[in-house]
């Protein structure tokens, strides 16, 4: 198991697969395609099936994934988010991480540099 310096120095970078936008509130939305053999053939058909589905995060949420970029680490991160956010935030790390470790490993929006 890793110790908590070497949790807190973990750098992540954005999946380059990855699309995403930021809407006017300055909050992300990641934009997941939809493209199933049925609704590709529902598409053609003249149904109106969306190509992407979109997902908004929340203003914390945006915050941390604007704030990976390849070089910042979790601890820098948890820093700037503490800054910003102040008590909002607490309990900081263990938030931050389980955020972190579900875009990565359930969403794959994200992913380990080092």
């Amino acid at each position: 198991m890793k110790n908590n310096e070497e949790v807190l120095n973990i750098v992540y970078k954005k999946s380059d697969s990855l699309k995403f936008e930021v809407n006017n509130k300055g909050l992300v939305v990641v934009l997941n395609k939809q493209d199933y053999k049925i609704q590709n053939f529902l598409r053609k058909c003249k149904f109106n099936i969306p190509e992407y589905k979109k997902i908004e995060f929340d203003e914390y949420c945006s915050t941390v994934f604007l704030l990976i970029d390849g070089k910042k680490t979790v601890k820098e991160i948890g820093e700037i988010l503490d800054k910003k956010f102040g008590e909002k935030v607490h309990p900081l790390y263990e938030r931050l991480l389980i955020f972190l470790n579900h875009i990565d490993v359930n969403c794959k929006y994200i992913e380990k540099v080092s």
